[in-house]
């Protein structure tokens, strides 16, 4: 096919043997004069080199940032890893970047050629430091440093559960496998089927970003990734040119993909390709129609081989108590997303698992990797002592869930709720009101903006959702790393410190002014308080008071009675100026999440700094304090971030000041019950002696019950 589209010798020769890239690495053996796959044409262009200081190497999400750089850029990218002597791969190739097998430590050179070349060049330097690839070397964080052939199973999401066995069956796919009639129209149904799969995918990513957060839904861009991978799309086209029906020739290619990352050195790198493999069968579903993979009805706890990430995403945490898989990773990214959903899980556990028969009795410790099949008296007992003090503890909790949080000596407390839609806010049994409305679930997954009928709508539904409690709409916090199709955005080298937030609100004031209209007329007709996000400066804020001032005027009904005003604190800035920031506004929400990232310069979703990103470092601690005296008597300061449902966190974050908690639904009975332990004198002592602390893990201690 090359030769017969006017190739040059080299480049035919380039193409056949990258065709023999998975196999040989999967074999272990590489043909005759192919040490070094031989380089498209020399052209003269610039170079650079990338010394990889990630520790676990080039994996999915930075090698899927530096796919994004050079997407739809005049030039043609190259890169190989000089430390191995490995051939030229393409840059914009995901499956073909894992092939270079980088590590820790490893230099890997760059070139481009093209019109584009110097600004290709640029942004994967620019996407590599984004990433975290790049910059100081950081010792990996002890929980993702992972045996590669473990002796025993791992805990992957922390947790007891016990319950019946609920085996996975994974569907089968019925692959046509007589050769093609019409090579053009397999090529169209793959086509279609590949459409369809990357709209599945968005979904589950946009689901994903509204329940578990955006951390985890950046999961799901390294699968759009993989589906627009051009070795695999040649690799599928070719097989298809040659014969091959639409669904073998895919499923050959996503084998061959997936070969190559099974045959990498290291075992956070080799656990992507259950991501090939995730990719290829939504592909495959709907080449073929299969369904999806189905579990033995009924609660208990999940037994499969592996989970995809959509499959972990799609699981819900009332019927499934706990997951047991046979192979699997806790750096893989269905454990990432099973941490997020509190299922308790299990990986590694062997093959074995599969053979256990529905109904049987399963123990599972997420925390430490002990799984017991059918367990003897002794162990049951012991496993069910340690499931039932959880779980008076939560009976306890949802007991008077509906009481107010009143601490011992008489302080009141509220406990909200952080909703991405009405759905999230009808779980949460005894929320005080909805303390973070995540309004981008109206705005993801579509091609213009919602209206001001459509956006009212969706407000109210969340509010009747809480029987009319108030509810915080946050306004939408997108832009830089969480972009949307409608809004014209740059490119930006570090998106966490670029437009984003309430800057990229104030850029786009008719879609900012369609919001506020719409939060101006549910106001009037239930309690609500307005957040903007994102604010660094005084400026900032009165820019959307003025704003939020307009629309009232275009309402022409007045102020709404019980509209309430305030703003995120995710910044440093913020923290410490809060008293500047106190007279504009009815109450200061501190988002733990982004104030650690920005205050430890450790990214929210860089699994290489992940351990340093700990909203309990008395550097963090200190800045919610600063808030808490800057706010004064008159302004109350909330915590939306996940430390506010830490069990360590509750006593500290009330003793330093915090009168508001607000947290994931499952979570709110069981924070209730955490500050009607808490003692105001004893908590405002602990908070003084975290704020000493030299770091995170001897807060913990501190914190911990019974200290």
């Amino acid at each position: 096919m090359t030769a017969a589209g006017g190739a040059g010798a080299a480049a035919v020769a380039a193409d056949a043997t990258d065709a023999l890239t998975a196999k040989t690495a999967q074999l272990g053996s590489a043909p005759a004069g192919a040490d070094e796959a031989p380089a498209p044409p020399d052209v003269e262009g610039p170079t650079v080199t990338l010394t990889l200081r990630d520790p676990h190497g080039l994996h999915a999400r930075p090698a899927s940032r530096l796919v994004g750089a050079v997407r739809g850029l005049a030039a043609d990218v190259q890169a190989r890893n000089t430390s191995t002597g490995s051939g030229w791969v393409p840059v914009a190739s995901l499956s073909r970047l894992a092939t270079l097998g980088g590590l820790a430590g490893h230099v890997i050179e760059v070139r481009a050629t093209g019109p584009d070349a110097a600004t290709a060049l640029d942004r994967v330097v620019a996407a590599a430091a984004d990433s975290g690839l790049t910059g100081a070397l950081l010792a990996a964080p002890q929980e993702l440093l992972v045996p590669d052939t473990p002796a025993r199973p791992l805990g992957a999401s922390p947790g007891i559960a016990v319950g019946p066995a609920r085996p996975l069956r994974a569907a089968a796919f019925e692959i046509d496998e007589d050769p093609a009639g019409d090579p053009a129209a397999e090529q169209a149904r793959l086509a279609r089927a590949r459409a369809d799969a990357a709209h599945a995918i968005e979904a589950v990513r946009d689901h994903t970003a509204t329940t578990a957060g955006a951390d985890e839904a950046a999961i799901f861009d390294a699968h759009l990734a993989l589906l627009d991978d051009p070795d695999l799309l040649d690799d599928a086209h070719a097989r298809i040119a040659a014969g091959r029906a639409a669904g073998r020739a895919w499923a050959d290619a996503v084998d061959a993909a997936a070969a190559a990352f099974a045959a990498l050195p290291r075992e956070y790198l080799r656990a992507r390709a259950g991501d090939v493999r995730a990719v290829g069968d939504q592909v495959l579903r709907a080449l073929t129609g299969a369904d999806g993979p189905a579990a033995t009805p009924g609660d208990g706890v999940l037994v499969a081989a592996d989970l995809t990430p959509a499959d972990a995403a799609g699981l819900d945490p009332a019927t499934v108590t706990g997951v047991v898989l046979a192979a699997g990773s806790p750096t893989a990214h269905a454990a990432i997303l099973l941490r997020a959903k509190a299922i308790p899980a299990v990986v590694g556990a062997g093959m074995h698992v599969l053979d256990v028969a529905a109904g049987t009795v399963v123990a599972v410790d997420g925390t430490t990797g002990e799984v017991l099949v059918d367990p003897t008296p002794a162990q049951a007992e012991r496993f069910a002592a340690r499931a039932a003090e959880q779980a008076d503890r939560a009976r306890a909790a949802r007991a008077r869930a509906c009481e107010p949080a009143v601490t011992r000596d008489g302080t009141t407390v509220l406990v909200g709720v952080n909703a991405g839609s009405a759905a999230d806010a009808a779980t949460a049994t005894g929320a005080d009101l909805a303390g973070l409305v995540r309004t981008e679930f109206l705005f993801l997954g579509r091609d213009d903006a919602p209206g001001v009928d459509e956006q009212e709508a969706a407000y109210r539904d969340v509010a009747a959702a809480l029987g009319g409690r108030r509810i915080t709409l946050r306004t939408l916090d997108v832009g830089g790393d969480k972009p949307l199709p409608y809004v014209p955005a740059a490119a930006e080298a570090n998106p966490f410190l670029g437009v984003r937030g309430l800057r990229l609100a104030l850029r786009a004031p008719d879609l900012f002014a369609t919001q506020l209209r719409a939060i101006v007329r549910t106001a009037h007709a239930t309690p609500v308080s307005v957040m903007f996000p994102m604010v660094s400066t005084v400026a900032e804020l009165l820019a959307a008071r003025a704003a939020l001032d307009a629309a009232i005027a275009a309402e022409g009904r007045g102020v709404p009675p019980q509209l309430q005003v305030g703003m995120m604190v995710e910044v440093p800035a913020a923290a410490l100026r809060a008293a500047a920031f106190a007279p504009h506004v009815d109450f200061l929400s501190i988002g733990t999440n982004d104030l650690t990232q920005y205050t430890l310069a450790a990214e929210r979703g860089n699994d290489a700094v992940a351990a340093l990103a700990d909203p309990l470092d008395p550097a963090v601690l200190a800045l919610v304090a600063a808030t808490c005296r800057g706010a004064g008597d008159d302004v109350l300061v909330a915590v939306c971030g996940e430390v506010a449902a830490d069990d360590a966190a509750a006593a500290l974050l009330v003793g330093l000041g915090v009168r508001e908690l607000s947290v994931a639904a499952p979570a709110v009975a069981g924070v209730k019950q955490s500050v009607r332990g808490i003692d105001l004198a004893a908590a405002a002592a602990l908070a003084e002696q975290a704020l000493r602390a030299p770091d995170a893990e001897t807060v913990r201690a501190l914190a911990a019950p019974g200290h």
